[in-house]
């Protein structure tokens, strides 16, 4: 494979992806794709930069989609900047299978752009950070998701493009062991939904990153 595509968030999982992409796949021109979708904090992009310029990209794109904030505010505490972002231990279990921290058709959408920036770039595949959540899960990182995204885009009549997600099926502390393996520099990612200078060790997204350090044994670089 000689070039591709990773969304690239700046949190873990995307994080990981991008130096796997890199050093594992071992594919030579990529495309980093990062996204101002109207989440409440640019943290996570500051993040997604570094870990660009670290893996030495061939480009880097931060595109500005604000207006999908204001689109799903009304379903998402991540775009609603006057929501409360949820304790993990307040959301009833009943509730995770779709949490107030999902984004209306996000990953749907962010594909959709992705697809059409590779297609216009003659890139032919795709990468994006699906991992199996240990706390909760969304429809749109799931292996049936996978498979459905891909059966669309094979419509394509010329240049067809395919989504991959190399750790749909491994769980965060997984994740974690494969970058450091790859030596992924963990204190340039970032993954509270709160922002701030630290993370707040309470939301749904810091508790995860929380319990797979702590699963493998080692220290958060970033707590």
């Amino acid at each position: 494979m000689a070039s591709a595509v990773v969304l690239l968030s700046g949190g873990i999982d995307s994080s990981t992806l991008l130096h796997y992409v890199c050093r594992t796949l071992g594919v030579k021109t990529i495309y980093a794709i990062s996204f101002r979708y109207g989440q409440r904090h640019s943290r996570e992009l500051k993040a997604a930069a570094a870990q660009a310029a670290a893996v030495g990209v061939c480009e880097h794109r931060i595109l500005d989609i604000s207006g999908f904030g204001d689109m799903t505010a009304g379903g998402s505490v991540l775009t609603n900047p006057d929501s409360e972002i949820p304790y993990l231990s307040a959301i009833p279990e009943a509730d995770r299978q779709q949490p107030p921290t999902y984004v209306p058709n996000r990953n749907m959408v962010l594909l959709s752009l992705a697809a059409a920036y590779a297609e216009a770039n003659d890139v032919g595949d795709i990468y994006y950070g699906a991992q199996a959540q240990d706390e909760y899960g969304y429809w749109d990182c799931t292996t049936d998701f996978l498979a459905r995204i891909n059966t669309l885009l094979a419509l394509n009549r010329k240049d067809a493009v395919t989504v991959h997600a190399p750790f749909i099926d491994k769980p965060k502390a997984e994740v974690v062991q494969i970058g450091l393996e790859l030596g992924v520099d963990y204190a340039q990612t970032w993954t509270c939904y709160r922002g701030g200078d630290t993370p707040c060790g309470s939301c749904p997204s810091c508790v995860e990153r929380s319990n797979a350090f702590r699963k493998i044994g080692h220290d958060d670089p970033l707590t």
